[in-house]
């Protein structure tokens, strides 16, 4: 027996996927909270546990015709519009869109009737473990000893690499729109037009709920063409936009191979790309079956063409890997490796994990086989994906921790997108507490979604040499200050031509001899000390386009979070301080 109930609770993760994963008691108090405000009088604690587990053996029941599927459908659209989750036409859209995949992926877990009342009743009711907690297979091979990194010699090469990552490219993008309309996504031919007091929608772009439009895409890659040569480029997905009740794979398909073939048309046949696969490259949003979903319900539509839009750029193995699982591994010189991860096996807001979240796909098993052959090669690995590890799913996190932990020496390089945010995640030793060993860089997003500028960035790491550490030396972010493009000094009207500007240099900004781990957690500890140079991350991070300052517990709670690559660390940010859900809505909104 099943948990078709969840088909109502699962709005609550399609419109929030962007904050850290809560733990299955904040999720039953959060949507149990919004049914009190909303005026449902129902509480599941006035259910004792044999009525609550006769009630869902009676709706698993239900849930095997196709009629009763569509009654429960049509439920979760009523309650999506009673919580004002979303404008009418949004909630019945989407109920449509999630309802197959999500409802088969219910009927296929192993949640049972005690459990579901675990989560809904509480732990007197039975244990809730469906993501109980797992652990990966190391080599018994003893880890190497640790050798502190230094600074390159004057003049040794260094590597040049272009970081592209959540273009959410809006096809529907209107300039002259209303940007501050009432559904998720803003500026847009279906948004209407402003009126007294309404923003309309720039010609690149808009801050607000709004995505990017066709021509700022193509701009941004005329601009870095012409700024190269670039060595390679990290490219970390998230190509559609936010217009998720209303994607189909058509559509997600066409996108996907436009902004390929242009990513290719503007940087060269010679210049390698290496991506990785984004939470909103699927339709429904988040939805990425393990391997062993076969058929029309499996991601083969997506993977199959990924693999072709991206042979150009990879290996025959490695485009057998997408294939199978959406990750990868490649050489880029003698001496380095890529390794692409499919962070969608790690997050929360994939309803295909309740099926099962153990390694899906052996992922995290696979990445160990890697890192151990390169390692015994004298290998230096980086690490690209889109979701950061301290948003993953506890345990996915913990050991994804753990591998990179074991193989510090070899995976010198770690870097993710989502968040549209320009910040970073602090890794440290699981037995020496204090000593910082590695760096999750998180790049800030093409788009603006939500109220930013447009931007990309640049990272400098050590050379192609021998005895090369290939760790990262230094970084540039640049930005598309929107407020200069779309009106030009004299006539008010856009810009022809706009100049994408170099918003900051980290070491230079930050006064910092590298980037190195210890670096980092020493400017930690400066923003701690010196408010001055918190509120330039804080401007960082927000890619020069910020309201407020970040003050008190904003501010500890923003530190706490820059500490930790592991999510159960974030959890713990978020427990501490009552802050958190004001800065994540207002920081992380809806479905990045």
């Amino acid at each position: 027996m099943r948990l078709p109930l969840a088909v109502l609770v699962s709005f609550s993760v399609v419109f929030g996927s962007c904050s850290p994963a809560p733990g299955p008691e904040q999720n039953r108090l959060t949507f149990f909270e919004h049914l009190g405000h909303t005026g449902f009088k129902f509480s599941w604690r006035n259910l004792t546990c044999p009525t609550c587990k006769a009630l869902f053996v009676i709706l698993d029941i239900a849930l095997l015709t196709d009629t009763n599927e569509e009654h429960v459908a049509r439920t979760a659209g009523e309650v999506c519009i009673r919580l004002h989750l979303a404008e009418e036409r949004v909630c019945r859209s989407i109920t449509e869109l999630f309802r197959d995949d999500f409802i088969r992926a219910l009927q296929r877990s192993l949640l049972l009737p005690r459990e579901a009342c675990a989560l809904l009743v509480g732990p007197s009711c039975g244990k809730y473990d469906i993501y109980a907690p797992w652990n990966v297979t190391l080599p018994g091979i003893p880890k190497p000893p640790v050798t502190p990194p230094s600074l390159p010699k004057p003049g040794s090469p260094q590597s040049r690499i272009l970081f592209l990552t959540d273009v959410h490219w809006d096809q529907e993008y209107t300039a002259g729109t209303t940007a501050d309309c009432k559904e998720p996504l803003c500026c847009r031919k279906d948004s209407g037009f402003p009126s007294w007091r309404r923003r309309e929608a720039g010609y690149w772009g808009t801050y607000g709920k709004c995505d990017l439009p066709l021509r700022t895409v193509e701009n941004l890659l005329e601009n870095v063409a012409a700024a190269g040569a670039w060595d390679w480029v990290y490219w970390t997905g998230d190509i559609p936009a936010h217009n998720i009740w209303s994607q189909t794979r058509t559509q997600q398909l066409s996108e996907l191979t436009v902004i390929s073939r242009l990513i290719h048309k503007h940087l060269g046949p010679k210049v390698k790309v290496y991506p990785a696969v984004g939470n909103h490259e699927s339709t429904p949003v988040n939805s990425f079956p393990p391997p062993f979903i076969h058929g029309n319900r499996s991601s083969s539509w997506l993977y199959n063409t990924m693999a072709e839009e991206w042979s150009p750029w990879l290996s025959e193995q490695a485009v057998k890997t997408l294939r199978y699982g959406g990750f990868y591994t490649m050489e880029i010189q003698p001496g380095l490796r890529v390794v692409s991860l499919n962070m969608n096996f790690c997050a929360a807001e994939n309803f295909w994990l309740l099926v099962n979240s153990t390694d899906p796909a052996d992922q995290l098993q696979w990445l160990v086989h890697v890192l151990q052959e390169s390692e015994l090669k004298g290998e230096k690995v980086h690490i690209i994906g889109h979701i950061p590890p301290g948003l993953c799913l506890s345990s996915w996190s913990w050991n994804y921790y753990h591998i990179v932990n074991r193989y510090e020496s070899t995976v010198t390089g770690q870097f993710f997108g989502h968040t549209h945010m320009d910040e970073f995640e602090m890794f440290f030793d699981e037995a020496d507490k204090t000593r910082p060993f590695g760096v999750a860089f998180i790049a800030p997003s093409i788009t603006t979604y939500v109220d930013l500028n447009p931007g990309y960035r640049v990272y400098y790491v050590d050379g192609n040499y021998k005895g090369s550490s290939r760790l990262v030396l230094d970084h540039e972010t640049y930005i598309l200050n929107l407020t200069e493009a779309n009106h030009s000094p004299g006539s008010g009207k856009p810009v022809q031509d706009p100049k994408w500007e170099l918003l900051y240099r980290a070491r230079e900004a930050y006064a910092l001899p590298s980037l190195f781990p210890a670096d980092l957690d020493t400017l930690i500890q400066t923003f701690v000390k010196d408010d001055r140079f918190f509120q330039k991350f804080w401007y960082f991070k927000h890619k020069g386009h910020v309201s407020e300052p970040c003050k008190d517990a904003c501010k500890t709670t923003e530190i706490c979070l820059l500490r930790s690559g592991l999510q159960e660390d974030l959890g713990k940010c978020t427990g501490h301080h009552g802050f958190v859900k004001k800065l994540i809505r207002s920081t992380r909104k809806i479905v990045c």
